[in-house]
């Protein structure tokens, strides 16, 4: 077991003990994850925020009410809780709105921790992601967003989606080949 994966198991188990200075952690250390897999979905910057607060506020909730959980991670209860958010939210609008990154200032959708050739790969990428991200189909799109975006790993990923490791690899394989085809397409 890695040492990454102790420390998420450890403060979730702070959390779930209703450790305020853990939450803030754990805050802190998915806030920027999060907003970005969110903004990717809903494709607007004060939604993705009030979603993004939203799912925070249910967790706390969710632990809080909850002393058992199926959950390993702290991370996979969030962004299995921000799916959900974001599918009441389609539900409530009832609409699917087009995504764009025309407006969006690159610094909310950039991790600042990675190393700047990976900034620029990313920036470089964002114009790639901005024009054909949005004509894939919903599934490719959130694989894409949670693996090359948020850089999660491909067992964090079967946590979040309640997959296989295998299926997610097909995912992301498909994925990758529906965004080569779109881009090889023009």
């Amino acid at each position: 077991m890695g040492t990454e994966n102790k420390e998420e198991k450890a403060l979730l188990l702070k959390v779930r003990n209703k450790d305020r200075q853990a939450f803030i952690k754990a805050y802190d250390l998915y806030i920027d994850q999060l907003y970005r897999f969110i903004y990717f979905k809903v494709g607007n910057k004060e939604e993705a925020e009030d979603l993004t607060s939203s799912v925070f506020l249910k967790t706390w909730a969710y632990l809080q009410e909850n002393n058992i959980i199926n959950e390993k991670t702290l991370k996979a209860l969030l962004y299995k809780i921000a799916r959900n958010l974001i599918i009441d939210h389609y539900r409530k609008t009832n609409q699917r709105e087009n995504i764009s990154l025309e407006n969006v200032d690159n610094k909310h959708l950039i991790d600042e921790k990675q190393n700047l050739t990976k900034q620029s790969e990313i920036i470089f990428d964002l114009t790639v992601i901005e024009t054909r991200l949005p004509e894939l189909k919903d599934e490719y799109r959130e694989i894409i967003v949670l693996h090359f975006i948020n850089e999660l790993s491909i067992k964090e990923i079967a946590k979040i989606l309640d997959k296989s490791n295998g299926n997610v690899r097909v995912l992301i394989h498909r994925a990758l080949k529906a965004l080569k085809q779109l881009t090889s397409n023009n």
